[in-house]
């Protein structure tokens, strides 16, 4: 499996100014094997802790954070060696020992030498639970479910996927029934990585379709164990609201669908906890395209789930309807493309994590994305099929004049003069230069 992330570690572990990383991430993306995978091929050893469950490692950073003795009991229970320039320390499910988390500070200010990368799925949680977090001491790395490149590298796609990573439109162009074939199937499939490891061992659907209920019987049962018990209903119903808030024309979360006649401030928390598991993206409504967008964010916002596949599970879709493309597009067509683009967008990072945005103007107009990028703000228009009319676009344009507008298809690479199309399968691919 290739994760494109991995450069991002190569540059990481080569760097002069290097502090101990954080690799954020939901439940089952991936993070365990791109840490251990680093080690395996860019170090000659690897000494590997996991915390889940560790009362040793909990008594080791209880009493002090002198790194000396950290490290001679980090040796003992990796059995492992520790050369400070040549192992890779890996930190796994670091949030079940906070002191462990804040022993990075000591670390990065009085050893630097040690390559330490720290794992964990509920690392947002930790972080919020009086831990004494070593801010400015780290560096972070937000690891997504495969995007769809890497789900085409990982399927024996690879030229596909490096033909898209060229951008050379024409080429692309010539072969845009196999991108959109292959894309419909990852509508389905996903990028959670089990999943498409099953998938391009066998192509059985079914059996791909059990890994979904899995992860996501795992993630439910994260809510039954982890976050205040007060909380657990609403995170439950939060969860399973997803695909109802998502299929109807207008997409702003509502409580009344959660539970009817509840308010949002009764989600609050439980909204809260789902994001720091990086299960869920909000992205807010803005009233303006100015800068900086969080000035013009309103109290509105569209939830998402962090994967399409997992998306398309929750909503019972059977494989004959989603991988026929004029039947799912007429149900649900918008949802599963618009949390496509959504992940695409943030794992490419011509979108920011932290600030997804889109832009409406009372009811009567909407552009399904806004974004920053470079001294520019982009508005981006989903469109499922290749239906290119775009109304919403067009009052966005008429009003603010952007430089370029964007929509996304299932038609061909065009640019026209303020209007650049680019296809679907080709919105992850950094198209912005």
């Amino acid at each position: 499996m290739k994760r494109y992330a991995m450069e991002k570690l190569v540059n990481w572990k080569n760097s002069k100014k290097r502090k101990p990383m954080i690799l954020r991430g939901a439940r089952q993306v991936g993070k365990t094997w791109l840490m251990q995978e680093l080690g395996k091929t860019h170090f000659q050893n690897t000494a590997y802790i996991n915390f889940d469950n560790s009362s040793r490692m909990k008594s080791l950073f209880d009493e002090n954070y002198d790194i000396p003795r950290l490290i001679e009991g980090l040796q003992i229970e990796a059995n492992e060696r520790i050369d400070p320039h040549n192992t890779l320390i890996i930190f796994d499910e670091v949030q079940e020992v906070p002191k462990a988390l804040s022993s990075l500070k000591y670390f990065y200010e009085n050893n630097p030498e040690y390559a330490i990368i720290a794992g964990g799925s509920l690392l947002g949680i930790a972080m919020h639970k009086n831990t004494s977090f070593p801010v400015g001491k780290v560096d972070f790395l937000n690891l997504y479910p495969l995007s769809f490149c890497e789900y085409l590298e990982g399927i024996g796609e690879q030229n596909l996927a490096r033909l898209l990573l060229k951008r050379d439109w024409d080429l692309i162009n010539a072969f845009s029934s196999k991108f959109s074939d292959l894309l419909r199937k990852y509508y389905f499939i996903g990028g959670m990585p089990e999943a498409i490891v099953e998938y391009a061992d066998g192509g059985d659907y079914s059996k791909v379709r059990r890994i979904h209920e899995q992860i996501l019987f795992a993630y439910e049962n994260d809510f039954s164990k982890h976050p205040p018990t007060n909380t657990i209903p609403r995170i439950n119903s939060i969860w399973k609201s997803i695909p109802s808030q998502l299929s109807r024309e207008n997409k702003k979360f509502s409580p009344g669908i959660v539970k009817k006649g509840s308010r949002i401030h009764d989600f609050e928390l439980a909204l809260g906890w789902l994001e720091d598991c990086g299960l869920i993206y909000k992205v807010y409504q803005v009233s303006k395209p100015g800068v900086p967008l969080s000035s013009y964010q309103t109290h509105s916002f569209k939830l998402f789930m962090h994967d399409v596949g997992l998306l398309s599970a929750m909503s019972g879709l059977d494989i004959e309807v989603l991988l026929d493309g004029r039947r799912i597009f007429e149900e649900f067509k918008g949802a599963l493309a618009e949390q496509y683009v959504l992940q695409e967008m943030l794992a490419s990072g011509i979108m920011p994590t932290y600030w997804p945005t889109y832009w409406s103007s009372q009811g009567k107009a909407e552009v399904d994305f806004v974004f920053k990028h470079g001294s520019e703000i982009y508005p981006l228009e989903v469109k499922a099929e290749e239906n290119l009319q775009s109304k919403s676009l067009k009052v966005y344009a008429e009003k603010y004049s952007p430089t370029i507008s964007i929509r996304t298809s299932m038609r061909n690479y065009r640019k026209e003069a303020r209007l650049i199309n680019i296809p679907l399968y080709a919105i992850g691919t950094n198209f912005i230069k």
